[in-house]
């Protein structure tokens, strides 16, 4: 799949964004050029899914969209055993509004069913034509080899795609265990956490600095010496290239090869208008070389 360079993390609807906000935010995202959005069948309770199936139905743009979703991690569907498989993705689609699902992430691993039985069920539903792709969302690097094994050895429909943590101030264990994977197997990476919950926007520079919704209070923990330091570098790359340092922080991710695009969680239209032109922002191999060191544990 081809995509804009910056996907929309869909976690904040029903949560940190009620209705109008969310559907401001899809509405300034697709008018950006934005095409992937990524949700989970648990955010908010399903709510998160209800919002987007209601913000489709109310325009034509389904064809243009990359609709992902997670699952397993639902407490009506948990788990990756067959059936909850199924009855997952049709919650899904219910919510959703829609006939199938872009990309389909199983979000973790589940020890209590064998990972040969969850991918032969979604195989099922991608000749069903309910699913068109699917991802892996956190694995464990032997987790996404038995996965990318498996599917191999039957001759199915396999993990195309990655969800992982990864950030300037969260390098492991993407950049160690997770990426050489991704770039054997040729896999598609998106950036889950690109911003640190907000810190490298620039949104918490001291201790007093209070977030805008729970979901951004982890933001919280990178202020001490270490995020100082690197909110520093992306400070003076911002005054070079003319622009915000969530920016650069986005850029420094699309200049690293794996990388499809960053899912950005905004709580707001505003923040989300203050973030999408980072995808035409190309840093230079010596501004990158600066995160690298300043970032390097």
């Amino acid at each position: 799949m081809a995509v804009f360079p910056i996907a929309l993390d869909g976690s904040v609807f029903g949560w940190a964004a009620d209705a109008k906000a969310t559907a401001s935010m899809l509405d300034l995202f697709y008018a950006a050029g934005g095409d992937l959005i990524s949700t989970a069948d648990h955010y908010a309770g399903g709510r998160s899914e209800v919002m987007i199936g209601g913000w489709l139905a109310r325009h034509h743009y389904r064809e243009r969209l990359v609709i992902a979703t997670k699952i397993g991690k639902h407490p009506d569907n948990p788990g990756l055993a067959p059936d909850s498989i199924r009855r997952a993705v049709d919650a899904s689609l219910e919510r959703l509004g829609t006939d199938y699902i872009d990309l389909l992430s199983f979000d973790g691993e589940d020890p209590s069913t064998p990972i040969e039985a969850s991918l032969t069920a979604a195989t099922e539903l991608v000749r069903a034509g309910k699913v068109a792709h699917l991802s892996a969302s956190t694995f464990s690097p032997a987790g996404l080899r038995e996965a990318v094994a498996v599917a191999r050895r039957l001759e199915i429909p396999g993990i195309s795609t990655l969800l992982q943590e990864y950030n300037l101030l969260e390098r492991e264990p993407y950049e160690t265990d997770i990426a050489p994977i991704a770039f054997a197997q040729d896999l598609g990476v998106l950036a889950r956490m690109p911003l640190a919950s907000g810190y490298l926007r620039g949104d918490f520079r001291s201790k007093h600095d209070r977030p805008a919704s729970p979901l951004f209070t982890g933001a919280l923990r990178y202020v001490n010496r270490r995020g100082q330091a690197v909110l520093s570098v992306l400070d003076q790359i911002a005054f070079e290239v003319g622009h915000h340092v969530g920016r650069v922080a986005l850029a420094w991710l699309l200049a690293k090869p794996m990388v499809t695009a960053p899912l950005v969680r905004v709580p707001n239209a505003r923040g989300l208008a203050d973030l999408m032109p980072a995808a035409s922002l190309v840093l230079t191999p010596e501004q990158v070389a600066r995160l690298d060191a300043v970032s390097d544990r």
